[in-house]
């Protein structure tokens, strides 16, 4: 028998509701870790994320293995596992060091199961896309490394890179590559936005775009490719 807490308790009533253990991942996030999740699951941040995964769907490749490069929480790889887009495994890179572990909490059922999920603190300026070696920590606090090679680069943060063409450059060739970024010039961390689609695609050259466009949101608009790098 599902339970909960009070009626404040929105991850609980939305688990009787749906009995998606993605709920029961993000009600432990805010209880166990203290996560605040106000923002990654704000109406903004998710429809831009829907609208996301319902293109990658529409293009119907096989994403094998996905660098989300500022993952944040990770909430996109929550999403994503739960599409019809062919997945192998998705490994989460953030430099706040606080996001790790709110990052597998609310992807626990993919971290459990062969660690398809795993979300490691590294400066994505820094993270290499073949045979990078890495640490990350197992659920007990213990440290190990693995290695993995990037079939698809996600960043849905661009707005957020500072030297992004450093960091675009980096990326092999021939990648499946997914960016968003938006125009919202008005927050103190947005150093790298874009005025509108076309200037956002200067910022991202691809031999074969899949995708280009943009979604109107309240307060600013998101912008996104999907291409070959």
């Amino acid at each position: 028998m599902i339970e909960w807490k009070d009626d404040n308790d929105i991850f609980g009533r939305m688990l009787v509701l749906t009995n998606n253990p993605v709920f029961n991942n993000l009600r432990n996030a805010v209880d166990n870790h203290n996560a605040d999740l106000s923002d990654a699951l704000s109406w903004g941040q998710l429809k831009s994320k829907r609208w996301l995964v319902d293109e990658l769907e529409k293009i119907d490749l096989p994403l094998g293995t996905i660098f989300l490069c500022a993952g944040w929480y990770a909430t996109l790889a929550a999403m994503l596992f739960q599409s019809k887009c062919s997945i192998n495994k998705i490994r989460s890179f953030d430099i706040d060091e606080n996001c790790a572990t709110i990052a597998e909490t609310v992807n626990r059922n993919y971290t459990k199961k062969d660690w398809r999920f795993k979300a490691s603190t590294a400066d994505i300026h820094n993270i290499e896309y073949t045979d990078y070696t890495y640490k990350t920590k197992r659920f007990n606090g213990t440290v190990c490394e693995i290695t993995d090679t990037a079939e698809t680069v996600i960043n849905t943060s661009c707005e957020h890179i500072e030297n992004f063409a450093e960091w675009y450059s980096k990326i092999p060739k021939q990648t499946l590559t997914v960016l968003q970024s938006n125009n919202y010039f008005e927050i103190e961390d947005h150093i790298n936005c874009s005025k509108n689609i076309l200037e956002f695609a200067e910022q991202t050259p691809m031999t074969n775009c899949l995708y280009s466009g943009a979604l109107e949101l309240p307060k600013y608009t998101r912008f996104m490719r999907i291409g070959i790098k």
